[in-house]
């Protein structure tokens, strides 16, 4: 399974089986945790086999079921600290896509205190995705069009067309969809619109959605 593939084909998943992630796709996602937190400047932290992270009410209340495995996302805090943890923990959701596993991004619905103990006091907790085999595949949600979040003029260039059609397939908080893209002396640009929650994360995966199918870095 190709990148473009595996953004097609991941959608959110909150229920699980109780099947374990074999040793060599623990293997392959701690290597590529271990990469991501050293070219991202953050910390990815890989659980297996643990429940507390979801043993809450607020998972409960998420309909979060059978989470015994996650990666938690932190660092040391910076004004552009979530954008870096969505960039490459979206890195890390799709390669668990390829590797036949399902995710959630969680922000809010999981036992924050236990999984706060799991991290240094001087880091900033972030985010927590939730990995395993889903109960099912989740489903696709309706979203923006390519036309909804570009501002380019006249005919696209296909790399841009092609970033961006990846772009209106990222996650977002709520489905919220806040961004546009452009371009600005020929590189593409872009930008959070308007104000939600988790614009910041948002934006970081949304990045990094454009960059992995048109292969031009984002400003």
């Amino acid at each position: 399974m190709d990148t473009m593939q595996a953004i097609r084909e991941r959608h959110s998943v909150r229920a699980y089986t109780t099947k374990q992630i074999e040793s060599e796709k623990r293997a392959k996602l701690n290597e590529l945790a271990k990469i991501c937190s050293l070219q991202g400047g953050i910390r990815i932290r890989m659980r297996y086999d643990d429940s507390k992270g979801f043993d809450s009410a607020m998972a409960h209340y998420g309909k979060f079921k059978n989470v015994h495995n996650y990666m938690i996302l932190s660092g040391k805090k910076s004004d552009d600290l979530e954008e870096r943890c969505g960039y490459y923990g979206e890195k890390m959701v799709l390669e668990a896509q390829k590797l036949g596993l399902n995710t959630c991004w969680v922000a809010l619905t999981f036992n924050k205190h236990a999984v706060k103990k799991m991290i240094p006091s001087e880091e900033t907790l972030v985010i927590v995705i939730a990995v395993g085999y889903g109960e099912d595949q989740g489903m696709m949600h309706k979203g923006k069009s390519v036309q909804d979040v570009t501002v380019s003029k006249g005919v696209m260039p296909d790399w841009f067309y092609q970033g961006a059609q990846a772009a209106v397939l990222a996650p977002t908080a709520l489905n919220q969809q806040k961004f546009c893209i452009g371009i600005k002396d020929g590189e593409p640009v872009i930008r959070i619109s308007g104000f939600g929650f988790y614009t910041k994360i948002d934006l970081g995966i949304v990045k990094y959605h454009f960059e992995a199918a048109s292969g031009r870095k984002v400003r």
